[in-house]
Formats: structure tokens, sequence, C-alpha cells
């Protein structure tokens, strides 16, 4: 179950993400409390994750003031992240042990149950968890470090998809299929087009969506005037 502090920090980012929050707009605890009816402590709790992630620049005992990420950034960090864990699943298929293999196995049969079940909440925690055990697979603390903190800074909009619900948690259960097949085979190739194909089909649907949502802006605002 999601705390308070992740709930509002959730809808903050979604927010920030859709574009109802403009680059610029403050975040004031106070007022923030008052929306989510919450005390001032889960609300700094929700903008120091967001600050952590990038998406807003805190300021001391005021709040946070939502930050400026460009498409031409955010698709540069898609394509590091993507580039990144595919040498993970690589480093993985060669390095894993068989008690690391059998635990990655182990999680993708849990997936398996809750993408049947459609529990959200519990298959996005199963899916961090999924992709850690390949990070930590690779045996390289400063590639799986970096590849963590791209995919926490990244997380708000690969969770505001687009996708289908229904179609979403299968989609990602087959393909995490494939990379799983290829790291259980030692087939360093395989393991890292499985998971490099995974990342960048999300990669470009949040590009897809958000360019889109660029080009109707301009319209909608000449419409407006």
């Amino acid at each position: 179950m999601m705390t308070i502090a992740a709930r509002v920090q959730k809808s903050l980012a979604t927010r920030i993400v859709n574009g109802e929050l403009k680059p610029g707009c403050r975040l004031d605890e106070q007022k923030l409390a008052a929306e989510f009816g919450v005390s001032r402590t889960p609300i700094r709790e929700a903008l120091r994750e967001l600050g952590a992630r990038g998406l807003i620049e805190l300021v001391p005992h005021r709040g946070g003031i939502v930050a400026q990420i460009s498409l031409d950034q955010l698709s540069d960090m898609l394509d590091a992240e993507c580039e990144m864990e595919a040498l993970c699943a690589r480093l993985a298929s060669q390095r894993m042990s068989a008690v690391e293999r059998s635990a990655l196995q182990e999680c993708h049969v849990q997936a398996k149950g809750l993408t049947r079940d459609r529990d959200e909440a519990r298959y996005l925690e199963i899916n961090q968890i999924f992709h850690d055990m390949i990070c930590d697979g690779a045996h390289n603390a400063t590639l799986a470090t970096m590849t963590r903190e791209l995919r926490v800074r990244l997380a708000p909009f690969r969770q505001s998809q687009s996708v289908p619900r229904g179609r979403r948690f299968p989609q990602s259960y087959e393909e995490h299929a494939r990379i799983v097949s290829g790291i259980l085979a030692g087939d360093p190739d395989a393991a890292c087009e499985a998971m490099r194909l995974h990342n960048a089909r999300l990669s470009s649907g949040i590009l897809g969506r958000l360019r889109a949502g660029a080009a109707r802006a301009p319209a909608l605002n000449s419409a407006g005037s």
C-alpha cells in the first residue's frame, strides 16, 4: 500500500509530466497540505522525492518550483538509460550466480500472477525489484548506481504512459520474458537486445505523447487568444 507521501508525490509528478503544473510554477507546502487534506510532513517528503527526480527545484522552507525539462533533455536521458540497462542485462547474463538467476526467475513468475490479477501497485513493486536484480546481477557497482539513478528520475514519465491498462502489464511481462530467457541461457546478445527493445518501446511512447502534447499547446493558445 502506498504511503500518503507517495500518493502525493505520484499525483504531483503526473500533473508535472502532463503539463498541468507548468515550469516555474511554485508548489507551496501549506497550500498543498490544504489541497490534499494532510499535514505538511508528507508534503515535504513528496517534494523531496520530486526534487531528487529533478522534476522540481526545492526552495528551503517554502516548497518547490517546477523545473524545466526539455524534450531534447528527456530524449537524451531515455536514450542513456536504455543503453545502460541493456549493458546491465548483457553483463548479468555472464555474471549472475545460480542463486541470482533462480531469484530472477521466481520474481518473473510472481509478476505473471499479478499481470493476470491486474494488481497494478504490486506489479510496479515487482517490476522495480526485477530491474534492480538485473542491475545487481551485472556486478558493476558504478553502472548499477548510474542506471538506478536514471530510472528513478525517469519513473514519473514511464508511469504516465498512455498504453491501455489492460495491455500495459501483459506487454511488459512478455518483454521481460525475453530478457529472462536471454539471461538464463547465458546469451549476452539476446539479453542485451531484449532489454534495449523493452526500454526503447517505453521511451518512444513517452516522447511521442509529449511531442503530441507540445504540438497541440500552441494551437490551443492561438485559439484562446
